[in-house]
């Protein structure tokens, strides 16, 4: 039997995938669980299109995520602390004041959970590099420096 899975199923397949299961197993498991659908023709035509519709998304998305990359590249943010006389941050710096640095400075809006920095935070002035994930295949590493207010 032929089914397309609605959702991830381990050791199975992904969503929007048409595999072929035992009669059983699709009847009694998949199909009432909601996991699947029957691949009938006029549902292989549903999910054609849905995959085509999913496409053209991905694309547009990403091309988003690769132009905002190409702005993000040349910028450098600038992230004021209070600072100890040896050069200490009082607390630190984490990807959160990064995304508002950003949304700050350069009305560039990313998501803090898509910032990763080296040793998850900055405690002393200088310049570092984090790492920002905008897509699954666009990753950029921006510039920022911590400096004394």
């Amino acid at each position: 039997m032929d089914v397309i899975l609605k959702k991830d199923i381990p050791n199975l397949g992904y969503a929007t995938e048409i595999v072929k299961v035992r009669d059983g197993y699709g009847r009694n498991y998949l199909i009432p669980q909601g996991f699947a659908i029957l691949a009938t023709e006029a549902n292989r035509k549903m999910n054609a299109e849905t995959l085509k519709q999913k496409a053209f998304k991905e694309d547009k998305v990403r091309n988003e995520a690769e132009a905002l990359a190409k702005l993000l590249e040349s910028v450098t943010v600038k992230i004021g602390a209070k600072v100890a006389s040896t050069g200490k941050i009082f607390g630190s710096v984490n990807s959160l004041q990064i995304a508002e640095a950003l949304k700050e400075q350069f009305n560039y809006d990313v998501d803090r959970k898509k910032i990763h920095l080296d040793g998850d935070s900055v405690k002393e002035v200088g310049e570092y590099k984090a790492k920002v994930m905008l897509h699954k295949g666009v990753s950029i590493m921006i510039n920022f420096e911590v400096f004394a207010e």
